[in-house]
């Protein structure tokens, strides 16, 4: 291995953390000042910001041809979310969920997955596929858009009057938006040519290293986000984040990804990577509605499904 590219390794996630950070930070300003319920800034603009690591990292591999990172770094940061953040998260503070709310955005996270899975079985993501996915997305983004128009109504002079509002500081909030997602794109690029370098000297599978390493870089903006609001007492933008952020993962960069490059999908991922991120996420959605909140107990379990997928992983596909 070179002797640089552990250092641009470390120098990739962190302008990743930093980027996504103020990126995370002038979204939520901008969200908030409209009045936004934190559930919908979570499952929406905040999941967007973090979920740019994903998306950049995964659309740049599909483009240079390194398929198996895109599905790795998607699919292994939406496990990651799942059960290593918000379980970890759990275990620390239990978490109320609302259960209407709740309940329709787990939805389109199992029902993401399950499409992949569905598509995936011929061991192929074409473009066809892609545009399957990002229909659930789009569908996603309509169902958010809904819902802040029911809570605030169609009545015009507010909405202006909110913009008036806003205008002066609006200014900062998206200078640092844009700075964000620069530094986010180009910390990603230099964590996929490490990354993979890394994966070469070791002798490790792209896939593995884009389900571990790049998988745990790329979600460390969720990680951030999710300790800093939920010991804030912002449960309900912990968890929209998570289920916004996993949808995502999983129809906004796999269904992106798919339409630039063919992807050929793994019989690892098809039948154990796939069903052990559905077995995580039906276990969130499946906890928070029988007891209207995620429980501690409910958190360890999800977080020690993590660690033994993990165990599972090196175990089966690193001999």
């Amino acid at each position: 291995m070179q002797q640089y590219t552990l250092p641009l390794f470390i120098v990739g996630l962190i302008l990743i953390t930093k980027g996504a950070d103020w990126f995370t930070e002038s979204a939520v300003s901008i969200s908030q000042k409209s009045g936004i319920p934190k559930m919908i800034i979570g499952a929406t603009i905040v999941s967007f910001a973090t979920t740019a690591p994903e998306f950049t990292v995964s659309v740049y591999a599909a483009y240079l041809g390194h398929t198996g990172l895109t599905v790795g770094n998607a699919v292994g940061s939406a496990i990651c979310n799942a059960g290593l953040i918000l379980g970890g998260v759990i275990v620390v503070r239990s978490i109320p969920v609302e259960d209407s709310s709740f309940l329709k955005r787990g939805a389109f996270m199992i029902v993401s997955a399950l499409l992949l899975i569905v598509i995936s079985i011929d061991g192929m993501l074409t473009p066809v596929d892609g545009i399957l996915l990002l229909v659930v997305f789009v569908a996603f983004l309509y169902y958010n858009y809904r819902s802040q128009s029911l809570l605030f109504g169609t009545n015009e002079e507010e909405v202006n009057q909110n913009l008036d509002e806003v205008s002066d500081s609006l200014s900062k909030d998206v200078a640092f938006f844009v700075l964000g997602a620069a530094l986010v794109v180009s910390g990603s690029r230099i964590l996929i040519d490490s990354g993979t370098d890394i994966a070469m000297w070791l002798g490790v599978p792209e896939m593995i290293i884009g389900l571990t390493l790049v998988a745990f870089g790329t979600s460390l903006p969720e990680l951030i986000t999710a300790i800093s609001a939920t010991l804030k007492g912002h449960h309900d933008l912990t968890v929209g984040n998570i289920l916004g952020a996993n949808t995502m993962d999983i129809a906004l960069i796999l269904g992106a990804s798919s339409l630039i490059s063919e992807i050929p999908i793994q019989d690892q991922s098809l039948y154990y990577d796939f069903p052990a991120m559905l077995l995580i996420m039906g276990m969130i959605v499946f906890f928070g509605l029988t007891g209207r909140k995620l429980a501690r107990w409910e958190g360890a379990v999800i977080l020690a499904t993590y660690i033994a997928y993990l165990g599972g992983l090196f175990f089966f596909y690193m001999q």
